[in-house]
């Protein structure tokens, strides 16, 4: 019989599945941290009881809480237990971490918030090419932008072409540190529904004119523009897709993209709804 156990431990469920028993106990207590159902400073039930709830073995526990404190979620201390650490110490780009925010954004606070990081970054980066490319690395956008455009009326292959345009453009920054964080953003982004949002009729032509704006200020070496046509392309795309039901985003709460002189996946697929392709910004 399971012993009586802290309020905490209510919101904990009893068993899991058998089968790769570790990762689910992992992905359970990450949901349960980042959703605040385990507040922060909270303690995790001992390791006896908690193993009995979840049904696994201490061993497993064991390796899933150090799993968590890896992750940046909770902090183990002897003689006062494992407590649940302030969502500032957590590894936001862990997949499992990230994975759980963005499936439990029920009101895309953290889609908005993901948006502004990713404009920066990528604003950044345009600049970065802008101002230094050589014509191979330009033909490679030219080339991506076509795809995109040769694309416009399916689907899957316009989202695709789409997520190749903005690594191309990562990756010919040669910011690996801005292309890593950019990338792990993007990529858990796509395959999210919330994401993906509507499709407005216009979006298709809006967005290959955005991409265009990009492509003509990177090729006439235009740093500031090139930054400017990113970092309003990537808003404006979610802008355009965010849903309905929610609050929008408010300007005063955008980034605005950094002058030069501050500068440092797969896609889900899915029919849209109106017909036409829709972005995957």
């Amino acid at each position: 019989m399971v012993p009586d156990l802290p309020a905490e431990s209510q919101v904990i469920p009893s068993r899991l599945p058998v089968g790769r028993l570790g990762v689910a106990v992992v992905a359970e207590l990450v949901e349960l941290i980042v959703t605040g159902r385990l507040e922060e400073g909270a303690l995790l039930p001992p390791e006896g009881p908690l193993s009995e709830r979840f049904g696994v073995s201490r061993t497993v526990l064991r390796e899933s809480v150090k799993r968590l404190e890896e992750k940046g979620l909770v902090i183990v201390s002897q003689g006062r237990g494992t407590q649940v650490l302030a969502p500032g110490y957590w590894n936001m780009l862990d997949p499992v971490v990230l994975s759980a925010l963005i499936d439990n954004d029920q009101s895309l606070g953290v889609l908005d918030q993901l948006t502004i990081v990713r404009a920066s970054l990528e604003s950044a980066m345009a600049g970065s090419v802008a101002a230094s490319h050589t014509t191979e690395g330009l033909r490679r956008l030219e080339n991506a932008l076509t795809a995109m455009r040769e694309s416009e009326s399916e689907t899957d292959s316009f989202r695709q072409a789409d997520v190749v345009f903005h690594y191309a453009l990562m990756e010919i920054s040669t910011n690996r540190l801005a292309e890593n964080i950019a990338k792990h953003l993007y990529k858990r982004a796509v395959e999210s529904t919330r994401y993906q949002g509507i499709n407005p009729p216009d979006a298709t032509a809006l967005t290959l004119d955005e991409h265009a704006a990009i492509v003509d200020a990177i090729a006439r070496n235009d740093q500031a523009g090139a930054e400017k046509a990113m970092h309003d392309h990537i808003h404006g795309s979610w802008e355009r897709r965010r849903l309905p039901d929610h609050a929008p985003l408010k300007r005063s709460q955008r980034a605005k993209p950094q002058s030069s002189e501050t500068q440092a996946g797969k896609p889900q697929s899915g029919k849209p709804q109106s017909g036409k392709p829709q972005s995957s910004e």
